[in-house]
């Protein structure tokens, strides 16, 4: 295993998420790898965010790439869903059969034409699936990609998931089945718990449960191949106690997803 946080910015509109990626990366492992740094956090067009984050998109698919180039076990923490962009460009130059199981509360499936905040974090799915073009070659077919805990898609963003034929679980129960004996690179955006859970910068209620996420991270690991993991949007707190108590929270779910 091999433990990356990427601090530099995105689209971050917080400082919460970087503080976060590097506080899980090394909780997970107090030598875990540290790039970049934080950057200033606003909010930006998706233009401006996407021009001004590139090297730092690269550096994340990068990291990717070298890590399981090199037979290690990936473990990516990020501020924000945006790295999909090249991470999974790199992990299906690496395992070209790889599935991807999304768990996030959002789709990220947004194009410019039908984005309601011009986020970036909202539409990075879609360019990888290459439902538009953000600069960078897509990766990775629609149908390889299995949704869970999805739960607040845009009009327009919901017509692009069902046409492009995403997979949908609407029950954690039909994960594993649907994924058994795959190989796996696991999307995981904390903001797929329940804010009653976790606090997240774009709350969104009826989450899964502490107890339910861990439960399915633990299914996963045993029945897949899982490849990676990459975790996103841990917005931590500024105060260190309340940041530690999360932070432990979170780690312990993601260690159950870990070799």
């Amino acid at each position: 295993m091999s433990v990356t946080a990427l601090r530099c910015r995105t689209s971050d509109r917080t400082a919460g998420g970087a503080r976060g990626a590097e506080a899980l990366a090394l909780a997970l492992d107090p030598a875990a790898k540290l790039v970049g740094k934080p950057g200033e956090p606003r909010v930006s067009s998706w233009e401006d965010d996407l021009r001004d984050s590139h090297g730092c998109l690269l550096e994340a698919g990068g990291q990717v790439e070298d890590m399981l180039a090199a037979g290690q076990f990936p473990v990516l923490t990020s501020s924000d869903c945006s790295i999909c962009m090249t991470t999974f460009q790199a992990v299906v130059r690496q395992v070209p059969d790889v599935r991807v199981l999304w768990l996030d509360a959002h789709g990220d499936f947004n194009t410019p034409k039908t984005t309601p905040s011009g986020f970036l974090g909202g539409m990075c799915l879609a360019a990888a699936c290459g439902r538009w073009d953000a600069g960078f070659e897509p990766s990775i077919e629609p149908a390889r990609v299995l949704m869970c805990g999805v739960r607040d898609l845009d009009a327009g963003e919901r017509v692009l998931v069902e046409t492009a034929g995403v997979g949908h679980a609407a029950r954690l129960s039909q994960v594993v089945p649907a994924l058994a004996g795959e190989k796996v690179y696991v999307h995981l955006d904390m903001d797929v718990l329940d804010p009653s859970v976790l606090p997240a910068q774009f709350a969104v209620p009826n989450g899964l449960s502490e107890t339910g996420l861990r439960t399915l991270l633990t299914d996963v690991a045993r029945e897949c191949d899982v490849v990676g993991v990459e975790v996103t949007a841990y917005e931590a707190s500024e105060d260190d106690e309340t940041r530690a108590v999360a932070t432990a929270l979170v780690a312990s779910i993601v260690a159950a997803l870990l070799p």
